[in-house]
């Protein structure tokens, strides 16, 4: 069963590049996926990474969508935290003002203030690794530990606005779309309106890792919801049950909606796709130290890194879930994820070192899907 394919950029620097140069293959890649096929193309929200130019959604859509004609475009996922309830209706009701029916208003949770962060973190449940119906769902990775760091505090300092504190996800989504909806009112009756914004066409998407609020507060408003299998492949089963659980039918929808997404690289054969992945591991490891993703690495510079077993250990639930290979290879995994998940729709993200792999590599996954 063919489900629509969409894609998720992050807009990712290679080595020796530049912001420009990754906010152009940006733009680039978006028309080509329109020509391919593709059914949504999202763009992510990552600050003070060093590897990464995708830190405002809502510009850059407003770039691809003066480029493209019809493919959906969205953000995979706008911060709450980072963003006041108006400002995101506001500057996706200006998209829609401009480019009507055309946007997806992704919504992620964010990090917490450095007093709560730098708190004593949860205990999180280790899972062991174990294959569901041919998936791979690995061992569970700990994030707290970069959640929880110095480094973490220090960036949600500079992303909220002084003594400010991140809204809870579900309050900033009601307030989200009471001002769509409009008007909004407060306890005395004053009311406001969201211009651009009242009364936009956009869909919303919840985006989560787990089956924490995230997927909860998306099943119980009746939203769609993006389980993420590329980040966290250990919890995907985990968040798809707990937002079917959750779901109530709602003017948005009658049955509940998932997207998962899956990490891939395709070339015209296994054994060629395999050397295109050899950086993966480095630029994940990256992620993982908590140091943020760095530039995409070349094949040479990543065969002379030194591991240590730690640092195998480290990304291994990453590049064992990442899908690598021909078109039939990765499309039978996609598959596979498909089947085992229930997903209604799958989102691909691809890194490369070279803009020309990785637009291949989406138009020969693109050409065999789609038959």
């Amino acid at each position: 069963m063919a489900v629509p394919l969409s894609i998720l950029d992050l807009s990712g620097l290679v080595c020796g590049g530049t912001a420009g140069d990754a906010l152009r293959r940006t733009l680039d890649l978006a028309r080509r996926a329109e020509q391919f096929g593709y059914h949504r193309y999202w763009v992510a929200e990552h600050h003070l990474t060093p590897g990464v130019a995708g830190s405002q959604p809502a510009l850059l859509l407003g770039q691809i969508a003066a480029r493209t004609e019809r493919i959906r475009l969205g953000s995979g996922a706008v911060q709450t935290g980072f963003l006041t309830p108006l400002g995101a209706v506001e500057q996706f009701g200006l998209l829609d003002a401009l480019y009507p029916g055309r946007f997806d208003l992704g919504l992620g949770r964010s990090a917490q203030r450095r007093k709560s962060i730098l708190a004593e973190p949860p205990e999180v449940e280790v899972t062991e690794a174990r294959v569901v119906d041919g998936l791979l769902i690995p061992q569970s990775f700990s994030f707290q530990p970069i959640l929880r760091s110095a480094r973490s505090a220090l960036f949600a300092e500079l992303l909220t606005q002084p003594g400010a504190e991140p809204a809870d996800l579900d309050s900033a989504l009601s307030d989200i779309q009471t001002l769509l909806a409009g008007p909004y009112t407060d306890d005395d009756g004053n009311e406001a309106h969201a211009v651009p914004g009242e009364g936009a066409d956009l869909q919303i998407w919840i985006l989560g890792s787990s089956g924490g609020q995230s997927a909860r507060v998306a099943g119980a408003r009746g939203l769609p919801f993006a389980a993420n299998y590329h980040v966290a492949p250990a919890r995907v089963l985990e968040a798809v049950d707990a937002y079917r659980a959750a779901f109530r039918p709602s003017a948005a929808l009658r049955e509940p909606r998932v997207m998962v997404s899956a990490d891939v690289l395709v070339a015209e054969d296994d054994e060629t796709a395999r050397r295109l992945a050899v950086p993966y591991p480095l630029w994940v490891r990256s992620v993982r130290t908590g140091a943020g993703a760095i530039p995409y690495p070349s094949v040479a510079q990543a065969e002379a890194f030194e591991w240590t077993e730690r640092d195998r250990q480290l990304v291994a639930d990453r590049v064992e879930t990442q899908f690598v290979g021909s078109p039939e290879t990765v499309a039978e995994k996609l598959e596979t994820l498909r089947r085992v998940t229930g997903a209604d729709e799958l989102l691909v993200t691809t890194m490369t070192y070279e803009h020309s792999d990785r637009v291949r590599s989406f138009e020969l996954l693109a050409e065999h899907w789609h038959g």
